[in-house]
């Protein structure tokens, strides 16, 4: 037996790591990226201003700045507490480890599987609530669900991933009252979303929101964030590792997150392309397109490993879900630019013929 098997934990050994398929020289479009890049007008005073920042030293242990620019961005109240992560992903490890060993963490299947992911992680127990048949919320069978476990973290993508849907709103009011849980509802997708929780979070001791600036085209600077009531967040900021916010990414996110007009400007660009393709794709009678509120539409089709398969050997990159029982035969694609949109669509229509 190799030594890592004996050193190893075995609930880790028998985790499968997270994929992230080669995409070289492809339209990659399963992983809700922007499709667009920084202005080239913005290239030269970007990169000036880069090189000015101070590598031999750490960064700004804080992140001041970069917290007053994404309070900008996103119109968050001045009542609220930020916290910065590196990525969304290690802010929702960050509450796992606030957890206590054995502490149930509740969402819903089929959403983002980095909340039962880290919950194993973190030694703390999953507890996946099916959705329904539209993928909605079974409030019923969440609320027994609640009240059998008592969940110390309740996870809520909003729009959720990989359905694309804002769950009813009026459920998550529901949800966040009846539990002690501290309620975590993730706008990844906020940019592209018609609802939002952002003004609910002064109401609420127990309800926090998670966002990124993954989605709005800055999935390379691995920046996400946290608001929430300042004592919550002032509490939370104890787990944060010293300095996670690198200073590349810091003065990055103070020069590009400022330019709110461009990045408004391109998100409608995608809502737009959105809706387009899923008017297209809608009037094709082989296949069943999700309504979404998100940069990405699910879409039900006859054969998902074959269709993944062709669109690859085509050189263009979508989520497959063949295997998967709650999403049969669905091909997650992301809304890309109207060049690589087009594309996917000829590619779409030559398949089935």
């Amino acid at each position: 037996m190799k030594f890592i098997n004996q050193w190893l934990r075995s609930d880790i050994q028998n985790i499968k790591a997270y994929h992230v398929p080669k995409s070289e020289n492809m339209i990659k479009l399963d992983a809700m990226e922007s499709p667009f890049l920084v202005p080239t007008d913005l290239i030269k005073p970007y990169l000036t201003y880069l090189s000015e920042a101070a590598l031999n030293r750490y960064p700004n242990p804080g992140a001041e700045e970069v917290q007053q620019t994404l309070r900008s961005l996103m119109d968050i109240p001045k009542e609220l507490g930020v916290l910065l992560g590196n990525g969304s992903d290690e802010l929702i490890q960050l509450m796992a480890l606030a957890c206590e060993t054995d502490d149930t963490v509740l969402s819903f299947e089929p959403s983002f599987v980095m909340y039962e992911m880290i919950a194993k992680f973190a030694r703390l127990n999953y507890r996946g609530v099916l959705l329904d048949d539209n993928y909605e919320i079974n409030l019923d069978s969440t609320l027994d669900e609640i009240k059998r476990t008592q969940p110390k973290l309740i996870f809520i993508s909003y729009p959720n991933n990989p359905t694309g849907n804002a769950f009813d709103r009026e459920s998550i009011h529901t949800i966040i009252k009846e539990s002690d849980a501290l309620v975590v509802v993730d706008e990844a997708y906020y940019a592209y979303s018609e609802d939002s929780f952002l003004n609910e979070v002064a109401n609420y001791p127990n309800l926090v929101l998670l966002r990124t600036i993954s989605k709005v085209g800055f999935a390379g600077l691995r920046l996400g964030l946290l608001i929430g009531c300042q004592d919550t967040i002032r509490e939370l900021d104890k787990l944060r590792l010293p300095y996670n916010i690198n200073s590349l990414t810091q003065a990055s996110a103070n020069f590009l997150l400022k330019e709110k007009e461009h990045i408004v400007s391109n998100a409608s660009l995608i809502i737009d392309e959105r809706q387009r393709l899923f008017d297209e794709l809608t009037a094709m009678s082989s296949l069943k397109v999700f309504p979404s509120q998100a940069n990405f539409l699910l879409i039900k089709v006859d054969d998902a490993k074959s269709l993944f398969e062709f669109l690859k050997d085509n050189g263009i990159l979508v989520k497959s879900f063949a295997m998967n029982t709650q999403l049969s035969n669905c091909i997650r694609v992301t809304v890309g630019n109207t060049s690589e949109n087009n594309e996917f669509l000829e590619q779409i229509k030559s398949y089935y013929g």
